[in-house]
């Protein structure tokens, strides 16, 4: 039978009402309108459909499916009619530009997302030259339901096809896809000598240059224990460590995060040295170093890999300078990784920052600058080009005003 604390979507196919679970990494709600769609469909009436709110459940060829998806992406992005030929229609600056920014990409995932696929109980999928995506939907999902575990033949008065035990939109799929290659390859993280492997699901430290501040940055006298609040894949817990912090306990509230950290930290062989704790921000204690990397950009996050980005009314970043105090040793320091692209796009003024770090009982002790190098600083074509070439991504020292 189907769990009932799943999503389920219903449709009718061939005049028969079907049932299937709904799976959406984002926790988008089931679509409300649903058509069958094959390979006779064209890109214009797909893009028609998916732009008016319906769905479309493939039952043609796989990699038919992801040229439609892509064309439908160009349709998506390109200009519309009467402005094909004109001078492209620049964003406002700041705030504005942001929030034409994410207003774009909203629209742009919700009619993409509009194409779906479907899965049987294993996890293959049921079309024509469909790939083996059985080990990165494993990842993404957890394992396969047992036999007998799947779908019943019937879900009350609906009939259910037994090969589309649950539906996924394609674009998610594919994410899997390129995230199940990214936790095969790893990252290569120079400032540590050795490869970081995210996980589905967990922000992958491909901006190197925040990590390079950490490894800069001179450790405080007597660091022999720090806290990693937010450790993500455990990349900073793993630098502090091969620095010669001898015990290093770092947190997440995310359990994905923390299964790609414990996988991370051993295969190092640092689990000796690094201990993982699930927990929203501190642990208990105090210790002579606190680094704390929150997402940059005070904004709700729509899909849990923008939880790494996108820290609604800065909880995070409130959080970790509201305890700082209490949690370090006498003389001891909090070392902040921040980007000002917030305060670039308007959303955080520095002065509001400044204010933040001086209500927390916190001074500045110094602050290490370096300019950002990934493409997108560099692309002119970027709506929010101006903010990402004026940032600066910064590590703040921070000691307890009072010196406790």
């Amino acid at each position: 039978m189907l769990p009932t604390n799943d999503p389920i979507l219903a449709w009718t196919e061939d005049t028969r009402a079907q049932r299937a679970r709904w799976r959406s990494g984002a926790g988008l709600p089931p679509p409300a309108r649903l058509v069958v769609a094959d390979d006779r469909m064209t890109a214009d009436a797909a893009f028609r459909l998916a732009s008016e709110g319906c769905a479309l459940l493939w039952r043609g060829d796989f990699q038919n499916a992801r040229q439609l998806l892509q064309a439908m992406a160009r349709r998506v992005d390109r200009p519309p009619r009467g402005r094909r030929n004109a001078a492209p229609v620049l964003p406002a600056a700041g705030v504005d530009a942001f929030n034409v920014y994410r207003q774009a990409q909203s629209q742009r995932a919700r009619t993409l997302g509009m194409l779906l696929i479907p899965l049987a109980a294993d996890y293959s999928i049921p079309l024509r030259r469909a790939p083996d995506l059985i080990a990165a939907c494993t990842e993404a999902y957890g394992a396969a339901p047992a036999a007998g575990a799947a779908n019943a033949a019937t879900v009350g008065a609906a009939a259910v096809d037994a090969a589309t035990d649950s539906v996924v939109t394609l674009r998610e799929i594919l994410g899997l896809v390129g995230a199940h290659e990214w936790r095969k390859k790893g990252v290569e993280v120079a400032a540590l000598g050795a490869r970081i492997h995210p996980h589905y699901g967990v922000f992958a430290p491909v901006r190197s240059e925040y990590i390079d501040l950490v490894a800069a940055a001179p450790l405080p006298a007597g660091a022999a224990l720090a806290f990693d609040i937010g450790t993500g894949t455990g990349v900073l817990a793993a630098l502090l460590a091969r620095r010669g912090v001898t015990q290093v306990i770092a947190t997440d509230l995310d359990a994905r995060a923390l299964a790609c950290a414990q996988e991370n930290i051993a295969r190092l062989g640092l689990a000796q040295q690094v201990t993982l704790l699930q927990a929203d921000l501190f642990p208990a204690g105090r210790a002579p170093l606190v680094v704390c990397n929150p997402p940059w950009l005070p904004a709700r996050p729509t899909s849990p890999l923008e939880h790494a980005v996108y820290d609604p009314d800065s909880r995070m970043l409130r959080g970790f300078l509201d305890g700082l105090a209490a949690h370090l040793t006498p003389g001891g320091e909090g070392w902040l990784i921040l980007s000002d692209l917030a305060e670039h796009l308007g959303l955080r003024p520095r002065a509001t920052l400044l204010a933040m770090i001086d209500a927390a009982g916190l001074t500045v002790l110094s602050r290490a600058d370096v300019r950002p190098r990934h493409p997108r600083a560099m692309d002119s074509a970027d709506a929010l080009h101006a903010a990402r070439a004026a940032e600066v991504t910064s590590l703040w020292r921070l000691g307890a005003r009072d010196g406790r």
